[in-house]
């Protein structure tokens, strides 16, 4: 994997963010919630020579399990969101990943749920 954090002493240029997606970008449709749970798709556990290594570092972090889309950003710190998604929505188009929303993208917890973990955390912390 790259890493575009400057070393001190080095000049202040950088590259730009369209060179690191090598020019693609989101689609509308493309937006993924930070909640949304990532996974790699069975039977595709090689990594092509024709993936960024970015793209490589994402699906190596995919392979354990599935991990929120905050969580792969939080993994690739160096890199804004924007471009998370950008390689997210890029391996999803090529069927590297799976996407599956998460169980609490529009379903409330009902208030007796809420009631027993409040009193779980209260029992637990005092």
């Amino acid at each position: 994997m790259i890493d575009y954090r400057l070393d001190p002493g080095e000049s202040p240029e950088f590259v730009r963010l369209y060179v690191v997606t090598q020019g693609r970008k989101l689609s509308g449709g493309a937006q993924l919630p930070l909640t949304a749970f990532i996974a790699t798709v069975d039977g595709k556990q090689h990594l092509p020579s024709r993936l960024s290594p970015e793209e490589k570092h994402i699906l190596q972090l995919c392979q354990g399990g599935c991990l929120s889309v905050a969580e792969v950003a939080g993994h690739t710190s160096h890199l804004p969101l924007s471009v998370v998604r950008t390689f997210l929505a890029s391996l999803l188009e090529t069927g590297y990943i799976t996407v599956r929303p998460s169980k609490a993208d529009g379903v409330a917890a009902s208030a007796q749920t809420l009631r027993h973990v409040l009193d779980g955390l209260e029992a637990k912390f005092g």
